[in-house]
């Protein structure tokens, strides 16, 4: 089944849903109404839009089609007359699936049972016999004013029970790196590990890769020739001065093939998606700044490069949770969460790209916080372009695979603007230093503004 472009608008009383299906018999079009769920056939297409509240198909509704134009509109009537649909222009929101809540008892309960007082003594004895050693200690240390014995058991990595690893978003994801060593990817820090490699030697290579690919020459070449760098630094995004974002007809296309899915995160699974969206958008923003958003066939790489969790599939959390202040909400991040998780990008942005430059990454973070301060939509818009940009890559478009296309839905589903206009905030209070990065940054441009001073002073002598 195709499913088609549609789009959505509404009155204080109703719902329409405007179809695109040409060259159809409108006679055959089956629509089913179920609560906030609409259902829309006419072979080849098919429509599943899932309301935020419930619709009605009363005598109000209606459905007509125009030959001419090949639009079929449904109008459906608010159960609630007046009440405001959220969202209705995020549309892999409304194609995601119905939550089904799970049943909150057993299915069958045991009222009683009936068992005569010699099978409970026979019972009694066979548990008593099977008794495990722990209910046994138990027993022990009830006898014994409850003083358990004690002892010091040694620390061991968990058991790994599979040689499967997996990566991606909420670690989903598994083989699409089996034949990585014959591909050309540039950018994939495992090498031929990638799908063996546990999350801490992951950590462990790309701490390593960066410290290799850190030059020190190359950085001090930017930093005191930087008139190219200065015009990319007050480059004002375009993008982020629209008041309001709207959809696109080709955005719309895009979201309409996006997957699918439902996702149900644990908390701290939510935490770390918020915290992995920040290193994909500081990426983009920077393919955004150096490219003045015109992207180049080195976008890909740049974007991939930049990004911890395509390179190296390791997102954050890059501090253990018991680092937390426990007065935080588990919705919450602290100054030191963001921090932590900006070094990365930070460091990487000063290791890997054309343009190396502190106050560029500097420049990144506070478009990182003005693209959270504009919400779901704009994060949405920033993330389509990303992945258009790595889907016309022959290698890269697997990172869209395994986190982009995740994202895009998340986002539109169940993403909150409130917390990311939370972490906008913060994101631009946030003091980054140069000795945070772990390079000697501050030392050696002094060193190299002191031997340039040297090196003027001398010429002027020379010259007297």
């Amino acid at each position: 089944m195709i499913t088609p472009r549609f789009y959505c608008t509404q009155t204080l009383e109703a719902v329409a849903v405007s179809i695109y299906c040409p060259s159809v018999r409108a006679s055959d079009v089956e629509i089913n109404v179920d609560e906030t769920l609409l259902t829309v056939h006419i072979n080849p297409y098919f429509l599943r839009i899932n309301f935020p509240h419930s619709v009605l198909e009363d005598d109000q509704s209606s459905a007509s089609y125009d030959p001419g134009s090949g639009y079929l509109t449904v109008t459906l009537t608010k159960e609630t007359k007046g009440l405001e649909f959220p969202d209705l222009d995020l549309l892999a929101k409304l194609l995601a699936p119905r939550h089904v809540e799970a049943p909150k008892q057993p299915a069958i309960e045991v009222i009683g049972s009936e068992t005569s007082p010699q099978n409970e003594l026979e019972e009694l004895v066979d548990l008593t016999d099977a008794m495990s050693l722990e209910q046994r200690e138990i027993l022990e240390a009830a006898e014994n004013d409850w003083q358990f014995s004690q002892t010091i058991v040694e620390s061991s990595s968990p058991l790994q029970l599979s040689t499967k690893r997996y990566y991606g978003f909420l670690d989903m994801y598994t083989g699409y790196f089996t034949h990585v060593a014959h591909t050309e990817n540039d950018v994939n820090e495992l090498g031929s590990e990638a799908e063996s490699c546990l999350p801490e030697e992951r950590r462990a290579k790309r701490l390593q890769h960066e410290e290799k690919k850190w030059d020190e020459d190359h950085y001090v070449a930017d930093y005191m020739d930087d008139e190219y760098i200065q015009e990319l630094l007050d480059w004002e995004d375009p993008g982020l001065g629209d008041a309001e974002c709207i959809f696109t007809e080709s955005e719309n296309m895009t979201m309409l093939n996006l997957p699918r899915k439902e996702y149900l995160p644990t908390k701290s699974q939510q935490r770390n998606l918020y915290l992995t969206l920040v290193t994909l958008l500081f990426a983009y923003a920077y393919d955004r700044r150096t490219t003045q958003h015109d992207p180049t066939p080195e976008s890909a790489w740049t974007i991939c490069s930049l990004v911890p969790a395509f390179s190296a599939l390791d997102p954050p959390p890059y501090i253990s949770s018991e680092c937390v202040p426990l007065s935080i909400p588990t919705s919450g991040f602290t100054d030191s969460d963001l921090a932590s998780v900006l070094m990365p990008s930070y460091r990487r942005s000063l290791a890997f790209p054309l343009y190396r430059s502190f106050a560029m990454a500097d420049a990144c973070r506070n478009d990182v916080a003005a693209i959270l301060a504009k919400g779901r939509r704009m994060v949405t818009r920033y993330l389509l372009e990303m992945k258009h940009i790595l889907d016309h890559h022959e290698v890269y478009y697997v990172y869209n695979k395994i986190w982009v296309d995740d994202f895009c839905v998340w986002i539109q589903a169940s993403a909150s603007d409130e917390m990311m206009l939370d972490i906008a905030q913060q994101l631009k209070a946030l003091a980054i230093t140069k000795s945070m990065i772990g390079w000697n940054i501050e030392n050696l441009e002094a060193a190299t503004l002191l031997d340039t001073t040297s090196s003027s002073d001398s010429d002027n002598e020379s010259s007297e």
